[in-house]
C-alpha cells in the first residue's frame, strides 16, 4: 500500500522540480562545499535521561544508543526553551526565541489560536501584579528557515510530524518545504492510533497530508514509513528531512504488546510502562530509517542529527510520566531537567565514532553548522548559534560564549516569568515578579540543590548585567507591573 508521500509525489514532483529548479537558478546559485543529505530528528518532549547512553534504567533505546556509539554524544546540549514552539522556531531560524517573539507554546486554532503579537500587546493575569507579553502566534514568513536556505543548494525538503508554528498560511510548505506530512497547528496528536482522532472529533484535529491508512496503526510506525518512502524516492538527489516525531508528547499511549513487556520489567528511576512503550516505538522507527539509509548506501552521505525540543515531562509526581534524574525538575521549568536534552550527531567519515562532548551547545547551532559544511558564511545577518564543526573534530574544544533563555509568562500555579543566563559553569535564574533569584554552580552542583545567590553576590551581579545587556540586544519583550 502506498504511503501519502508516494501518492502525492507522482502528481507533484515534476511541477515542484520545475519550479524550484527555476528558483535555484535565480537565487544565489551557490555551489556547496560538500554534497550531503541532512536528516534532522527533532523529538517532542524527550527527556535528557530518557535514552540508555544517558542513564535510562528502564527504557529500551538500542537504535538511539547505536547512533551515539557511531557518532558524537553531547551531554550538555540545551533546547532554546523549556517548551516546544519557541525551541522549534529557534532551531529553524537560528535565532533566540526572544528575537522571533515566540516565547511560549502556540495555541492551535481549536484552542483559540494566538495571532500576531504587537510590541505593545500584553496579557493580564488575574490575581497577578504583572502583565506579560502576548506570545507571537506563528513563525513569520519573513524569517528565513533552514529549509529555505537549502533551496539554493538544490535540496528537496520534507517535513514529517509536528510543526506547531502557526495556522494555515504558516505551514511547512509556506516555509521552504516541498512536502509536508502531518504538520499543522497541532501541538500534540489527538491519538497515536489510526485514524488519529479524539473521541469527539472536530475539524481542526485533522493532520495535514496524513489521511488514515490502516485502522489501529501506530503513528510512529506511519511516520517512519513516510520518511523511508521519501528516502527511497530521493536516493539520487540531495534531501533535507525535518522529522519532528509527535512522540513522546501526551497523550501517553503505546502498543499493547510493548506496554505488557514493560509491565513485567522491574522499575528503576523510571517506571511508566506506557511511556516506555512510546519511547521504544520512537526508537524502533529511528532504527528503521537509519537501516534504510544503510541499505541504500547513503550513510556516509547523510548527516544525522538527533535532538529534543525540551526536557521530559514528569507531570503528576505520584504517577510520573518520566524521571529526569539526576537533573532537577521537568519540561516548562527553568532548571536543567526542563532545558537540557539528549543530542547525538552521526556522519561517518566526518565525525569519528564513539565521541562524547561536554561542550555546551544549543538549538540555534544547527544552521551555522550546516552552513559551514556548505561553504557559506553568514553576511551581516543575525544568527545566535555557532558552528559545531570544530567540536565534531575535537570534542574537548569548548566554545567560549554565554547562553540565554527567556520565558516572560506565567504557567500553572508555580511558574512565574523568568529569564536565565549560563556563563561558564554558573547559571542565574532571574524571576521578573521579584521572587528571589537563584544561582547555581553546575560543575559542582549539577542537580541545582544549593542556591548561591547570597554567598556569591559578585558573580550574580555580573550575570544579571549580562542578562540585561542581552535583553537590549534581542529587543526582548519583558513583563510590566500593573499600575
Amino acid at each position: 500500500m502506498k504511503t501519502s508521500f508516494q501518492k502525492i509525489i507522482e502528481i507533484l514532483f515534476c511541477s515542484f522540480l520545475l519550479f524550484f529548479s527555476s528558483l535555484h537558478a535565480v537565487c544565489l546559485a551557490q555551489k556547496p562545499k560538500e554534497e550531503f543529505n541532512i536528516l534532522l530528528i527533532h523529538v517532542d518532549d524527550l527527556g535528557w535521561a530518557d535514552i540508555g547512553v544517558l542513564g535510562s534504567d528502564f527504557y529500551a533505546t538500542p537504535n538511539i544508543d547505536r547512533l551515539a556509539a557511531e557518532g558524537i554524544l553531547f551531554t550538555n546540549s540545551y533546547a532554546a526553551a523549556a517548551i516546544c514552539s519557541p525551541t522549534r522556531a529557534a532551531l529553524l531560524t537560528g535565532k533566540y526565541p526572544a528575537r522571533t517573539g515566540i516565547t511560549d507554546w502556540i495555541r492551535a486554532k481549536f484552542q483559540g489560536g494566538s495571532g500576531m503579537a504587537l510590541p505593545d500587546e500584553f496579557e493580564e493575569n488575574p490575581g497577578k501584579e504583572w502583565k506579560t507579553p502576548k506570545n507571537q502566534g506563528f513563525l513569520p514568513l519573513e524569517e528565513i528557515t533552514l529549509a529555505e536556505r537549502l533551496l539554493q543548494y538544490g535540496y528537496t525538503n520534507l517535513h514529517v510530524g509536528k510543526w506547531h508554528l502557526g495556522e494555515e498560511g504558516h505551514y511547512p510548505e509556506d516555509q521552504g518545504f516541498h512536502f509536508n506530512v502531518g504538520g499543522n497547528d497541532l501541538g500534540q496528536p489527538p491519538s497515536y492510533f489510526d485514524p488519529y482522532l479524539p473521541q469527539n472529533p472536530v475539524e481542526y484535529y485533522e493532520f495535514k497530508n496524513l489521511p488514515p491508512r490502516k485502522g489501529g496503526e501506530f503513528l510512529m510506525d506511519r511516520e517512519g514509513d513516510e520518511v523511508v518512502a521519501f528516502i527511497q524516492n530521493q536516493r539520487d538527489r540531495k534531501f533535507f528531512i525535518h522529522w519532528a516525531p509527535y512522540a513522546v508528547h501526551t497523550p501517553i499511549m503505546g502498543k499493547a504488546e510493548l506496554i505488557e513487556k514493560y509491565q513485567q520489567k522491574q522499575k528503576g528511576n523510571q517506571g511508566n510502562p506506557v511511556y516506555a512503550a512510546l519511547v521504544e516505538s520512537l526508537d524502533q522507527n529511528v532504527g528503521k530509517v537509519i537501516e534504510e539509509l544503510e541499505r541504500l548506501g547513503l550513510t556516509k552521505k547523510t548527516m544525522v542529527i538527533f535532538t529534543s525540543d525540551n526536557g521530559g515531562l514528569i507531570g503528576n509526581p505520584k504517577q510520573p510520566v518520566t524521571n529526569n534524574f539526576p537533573l532537577r525538575s521537568q519540561k516548562g521549568y527553568p532548571y536543567e531537567g526542563g532545558i537540557r536534552v539528549p543530542t547525538v550527531v552521526k556522519w561517518p567519515g566526518k565525525i569519528a565514532a564513539g565521541q562524547v562532548s561536554d561542550t555546551p551547545i544549543i538549538s540555534m547551532d544547527w544552521i551555522p553548522t550546516i552552513l559551514e559544511y556548505l561553504g557559506e558564511k553568514s553576511q551581516n545577518e543575525i544568527l545566535d548559534g555557532q558552528s559545531l564543526v570544530s567540536v565534531f573534530q575535537n570534542p574537548d574544544q569548548n566554545i567560549q560564549r554565554d547562553f540565554f533563555w527567556h520565558f516572560p509568562h506565567y504557567r500553572g500555579s508555580d511558574v512565574v516569568p523568568y529569564a536565565i543566563v549560563r556563563s561558564g559553569d554558573f547559571k542565574l535564574i532571574h524571576y521578573f515578579d521579584g521572587s528571589k533569584a537563584e544561582l547555581f554552580d553546575l560543575k559542582n552542583d549539577p542537580r541545582e540543590s544549593q542556591n548561591l545567590i547570597n554567598s556569591n553576590p559578585v558573580i550574580a551581579d555580573q550575570l544579571m548585567r549580562k542578562l540585561e545587556k542581552w535583553f537590549a540586544e534581542t529587543n526582548a519583550r519583558l513583563p510590566v507591573r500593573l499600575e
